[in-house]
């Protein structure tokens, strides 16, 4: 079984690894429902028991999945869900904090998930026309209605988390952040430390490139989110960055691990304060993934991989110039 680990100072205690439950439902190929919830089923067996899904997800399918999954279970889990995108006719239209949103949309997500709760409610974008505080403020009421107990944000920059927290407590981040992706570590992880918030990485593999698995942009099927989203695998950045990524499969080869567990076993030891939640929908990555947990580094193997890929090289950035537009810093 997994140990646990805190996040934030308000008493929400977790699972040190979490499932992202994104790409069981788009994404990355084409979704196959038995086999993601027999992998959610598996990872609450094996003491995976923090899930994270948003409305956007589908959109909505992916709540309704991880719903099924949970049915008889749900309080066996810690379950994470976001909100702050207008969605009409199955299509995401933009961002929408406003608070008679945030309630609606959590009613949806409450409705979808089966539960009369959510564990942990995050901002999924920071949306620039409403102030932060409206934000805070409506989640706070709706802790105190009991349907949500803790309150987390997603991409958000320094002003936005410091104003945020001082009108209701900020228990989770959730950004990208890897080996591959080092973008928080000069200012925004020191912040938390602060604050007392907790760090919660999504694709912490890098998108498959930290896995050995990722291919050329062109190589993936059109409904793959990688094939027009992620520059890192597209022409030239896709040579340098396999050579870049070659010294964490070295080192894994030379340990006994896999790239993934190398990968997973770094931001882990990058703080108890960090939960990554490395995303898949089968079950055999599932149980690779959660092997990172028993892997002890020593500084001077910590080292060596911020070495290898530190800031600055790997190329190209990380999404598209539109979608670093939604990211608040």
């Amino acid at each position: 079984m997994l140990a646990k680990r805190k996040l934030g100072t308000q008493g929400l205690e977790v699972s040190e690894l979490g499932l992202g439950c994104m790409g069981m439902s788009q994404s990355y190929g084409t979704p196959d429902d038995a086999e993601s919830i027999a992998t959610i089923h598996r990872a609450i067996e094996l003491g995976c028991t923090f899930l994270d899904t948003a409305e956007v997800y589908g959109p909505f399918t992916n709540e309704e999945l991880v719903g099924r999954a949970l049915r008889g279970r749900r309080d066996q889990v810690v379950l994470a869900t976001k909100f702050g995108f207008q969605i009409e006719a199955g299509k995401r239209l933009g961002r929408n904090s406003r608070p008679e949103h945030i309630r609606t949309a959590v009613d949806g997500s409450l409705k979808r998930l089966g539960t009369d709760y959510i564990d942990l409610l995050y901002q999924h974008r920071v949306d620039p026309d409403v102030p932060i505080e409206d934000v805070a403020g409506t989640v706070a009421q709706l802790v105190s209605a009991g349907k949500v107990r803790f309150f987390g944000l997603s991409e958000a920059g320094e002003d936005v988390i410091r104003r945020a927290h001082a009108v209701h407590p900020v228990s989770a981040l959730q950004s990208e952040y890897s080996l591959w992706e080092r973008n928080l570590e000069a200012r925004i992880i020191p912040l938390l430390r602060e604050l007392g918030i907790s760090l919660v990485p999504f694709s912490p593999l890098g998108r498959g490139f930290l896995t050995g698995t990722a291919k050329r942009a062109e190589e993936y099927p059109e409904n793959d989110f990688r094939r027009q989203n992620d520059p890192r695998i597209q022409g030239e950045n896709f040579d340098a960055n396999v050579k870049a990524a070659q010294a964490i499969r070295e080192f894994a080869r030379t340990k006994g691990f896999t790239p993934a567990q190398v990968a997973l076993a770094w931001v882990l030891h990058k703080g108890n304060d960090i939960v990554p939640i490395p995303g898949t929908k089968r079950r055999k990555y599932l149980e690779e993934n959660l092997g990172a947990t028993a892997i002890k580094l020593t500084s001077s193997e910590i080292s060596t991989l911020d070495a290898a890929l530190a800031p600055g090289k790997v190329a190209g950035p990380r999404y598209t110039k539109e979608m670093m537009a939604q990211i608040n810093r």
